[in-house]
C-alpha cells in the first residue's frame, strides 16, 4: 500500500480519497475549508495544514483543484506543494487546466528532481462511486507505469496518451462534447414537448434510443429535476469550454458547436443559474421556446 497525499477535497477529490482509503492506502489531505474534509478525517485520512505539508508527507501527491489559477496557488510559494517535492516523489495532477500551464508546472517539478503527470478524469460522481471512472495520463512513460496501479484504484480505465499536457487536451476534447450533447438532447426534448408529447415520455424515449450516450443516460433526467448539488456546474463547464475554444484557436480547429453551446452557458449565468448543473442549458432553451415547467 502506498503513502499518498491529496490536495483539493471537493466533490470529486473527496470521493477519490474515500476510494483510496478503502483500498488500504495511507492518505494525507489538505483542503482550503477543513470542515468539508471532516468526513474523510473520520475515515482515517490524516489532515495537513498546507499543500506543502501534504507533499512533504507523501511519496505520491494528487491534486484536484478548480482551474489553472487555483493550481498555481496550491503548487507555488512557501506553503505550496513544490516546496516539499524531492527526488523520487511524483505529483499527479487531476485538475482540468490549460495544457500549457500544466507543462510549465511539470518543468518546475522536475527542477526539484521529482516528476509530474497530468491525469484528468472522465466521468461523474456516480461513475466514480461505482468504480467506473476513466483516467487519461500525460507524462513520461516510466512515471506512468509507477502511478498506474494507484490510478486503477480510482477507476478501472487508465490510458496513457502521451507527453505532459496531452491528457489535458484529450480531457478538453471530451468535455466540449458533453456540453454540446446536452444542448442537442435539450433540443430534442423540447421539440417533442411542443409537439404534444409529455416531457417525461420524451426523456424516457431519448435516454433509451440510439442517441443515449452514457452521459445522456445519467444526465438526461436532470431536465425533469436538477440534482440537489450540481455534479458539474455551469461555471466549471464554461471554464472547460473556454479552454477548448482557446486550444482550437491555437491549433486552427474550428469548434462551431462548442462556440454555440458556450453562449448558452453564458445565458445560464446571466439568468442566475451558474451554480446549477450544466444540464440547465435545457432551461435556457426552454425559456427561449416559451416553455415553462
Amino acid at each position: 500500500m502506498a503513502n499518498l497525499g491529496f490536495v483539493g477535497l471537493g466533490v470529486m477529490g473527496g470521493q477519490m480519497v474515500n476510494r483510496l482509503l478503502s483500498k488500504g492506502h495511507s492518505v494525507t489531505g489538505y483542503n482550503r475549508t477543513r470542515s468539508k474534509a471532516q468526513w474523510l478525517i473520520d475515515k482515517g485520512m490524516r489532515w495537513a495544514d498546507s499543500p506543502r505539508a501534504v507533499s512533504a508527507a507523501a511519496d505520491f501527491t494528487f491534486s484536484m483543484v478548480t482551474n489553472s489559477a487555483a493550481l498555481g496557488m496550491v503548487a507555488e510559494g512557501p506553503d505550496g506543494m513544490l516546496a516539499a517535492l524531492g527526488k523520487g516523489k511524483v505529483l499527479i495532477d487531476m485538475s482540468t487546466v490549460s495544457p500549457e500551464f500544466s507543462r510549465g508546472l511539470a518543468a518546475k517539478v522536475r527542477q526539484q528532481d521529482a516528476d509530474m503527470v497530468d491525469a484528468p478524469v472522465s466521468g461523474s460522481v456516480t461513475t466514480l462511486q461505482q468504480g467506473m471512472l476513466s483516467v487519461m495520463v500525460g507524462g513520461r512513460r516510466e512515471t506512468f507505469e509507477r502511478v498506474k496501479p494507484l490510478l486503477e484504484d480510482i477507476g478501472p480505465k487508465v490510458t496513457y496518451v502521451g507527453g505532459n499536457g496531452v491528457a489535458l487536451s484529450m480531457k478538453i476534447a471530451v468535455n466540449l462534447s458533453l456540453a454540446a450533447q446536452m444542448l442537442a438532447f435539450s433540443e430534442g426534448v423540447l421539440l417533442a414537448e411542443k409537439s404534444g408529447i409529455a416531457r417525461e415520455v420524451a426523456v424516457d424515449v431519448l435516454t433509451h434510443s440510439a442517441v443515449a450516450s452514457p452521459m445522456i443516460q445519467y444526465r438526461g433526467p436532470f431536465v425533469l429535476q436538477q440534482p440537489e448539488e450540481a455534479w458539474f456546474d455551469v461555471n466549471m463547464m464554461q471554464k472547460d469550454m473556454l479552454l477548448a475554444l482557446e486550444l482550437g484557436r491555437q491549433l486552427n480547429v474550428p469548434l462551431p458547436t462548442t462556440a454555440v453551446t458556450n453562449e448558452f452557458l453564458t445565458a445560464a449565468r446571466g439568468m442566475g443559474w451558474e451554480k446549477q448543473d450544466f444540464a440547465v442549458v435545457f432551461d435556457v432553451l426552454a425559456r427561449m421556446s416559451g416553455v415553462t415547467k
